[in-house]
Order: C-alpha cells, then sequence, then structure tokens
C-alpha cells in the first residue's frame, strides 16, 4: 500500500501492523492474533497452550511479557516510524491458566522525538492479570512508503 497525506491515521496505523504482521514469525508462532489496530493503540490475543505452562500449573510469564511485548510494538510502529523497544517493565498480578485466552491491549501515553511510553494491560474475560510499561526508540525507516512529500 502507497500512503497518500489523506490516509486517516487509523488507516496508516493498520497498514503498518500489516507490513509488520507480515514479518513477525514470533508473534505468528506463538498463535497470537491481531484484534485492533489504531493509532497509538494495538489489541492482540493468545491462548495459553500446554507449552507454556511452567512448573507451577501456570502460564509461564515470559510467554505474558512476549504477548505484551508484541501489543507495544505494534503499537508503537503505528506511526509509520519503526521503532524497537527500549525497555520493558512487567508487573504480573493474577497467573494465566491453561486455555485462558489472554487479550493484550496496549496504549500509547506519550510520543516526543524518537522516544516513546506504552501501557500495556493483559487481562482474561476483563481481569487483569499483567501490566506492562515499555519506552520505544524510532530507529529510522519506514513500514508504508511513502507517495506525496510530507507522508511519513
Amino acid at each position: 500500500m502507497n500512503v497518500k497525506a489523506t490516509v486517516s491515521p487509523d488507516d496508516l496505523a493498520r497498514a503498518c501492523a500489516d507490513a509488520m504482521w507480515k514479518e513477525d514469525d514470533a508473534s505468528k508462532g506463538l498463535g497470537m492474533e491481531i484484534l485492533q489496530i489504531r493509532a497509538g493503540e494495538a489489541t492482540l490475543a493468545m491462548t495459553v497452550q500446554p507449552n507454556m505452562v511452567n512448573g507451577h500449573g501456570i502460564a509461564h510469564g515470559g510467554f505474558i511479557f512476549t504477548l505484551a511485548d508484541s501489543a507495544f510494538a505494534f503499537a508503537c510502529n503505528s506511526h509509520n516510524e519503526r521503532a524497537v523497544a527500549a525497555q520493558g517493565n512487567i508487573s504480573f498480578i493474577r497467573p494465566g491458566k491453561l486455555g485462558d485466552r489472554l487479550v493484550a491491549t496496549a496504549r500509547e501515553i506519550s510520543r516526543t522525538g524518537r522516544s516513546g511510553i506504552y501501557d500495556v494491560r493483559v487481562t482474561v474475560d476483563g481481569t487483569v492479570i499483567a501490566e506492562l510499561r515499555g519506552h520505544s526508540r524510532s530507529i529510522g525507516g519506514a513500514w508504508v512508503p511513502a507517495t506525496e512529500p510530507g507522508t511519513k
């Protein structure tokens, strides 16, 4: 898709997500799905599989973090500026269980220059199980080529 100056921020975010998803073998490999993309926001879901359960019989925190990180990634790349995580801090509130459908919603809190701050909430049936705060850093480049001057 070529970006035109009249494209809405949410349509641009969707185009960026589509381009990014094509290259995201990690998220696809874990069975994640994109539920919603908007400018500065992303919601992804993943079901806890048997290979994601730890010795305590609950979802391994690394998988919960990975889902939250992926939602964060789609949110911070939604403005057509390639960005990566510079930092991420997660708080686990409740355990995820085998078969749970985890939903991670990332929202942009601040974006200035090359830096952004995003909050991600992970839920199961509406109950919060984890919260992540992520800091992003733009690295240059775009997901979708611009076709008109002034379009990123």
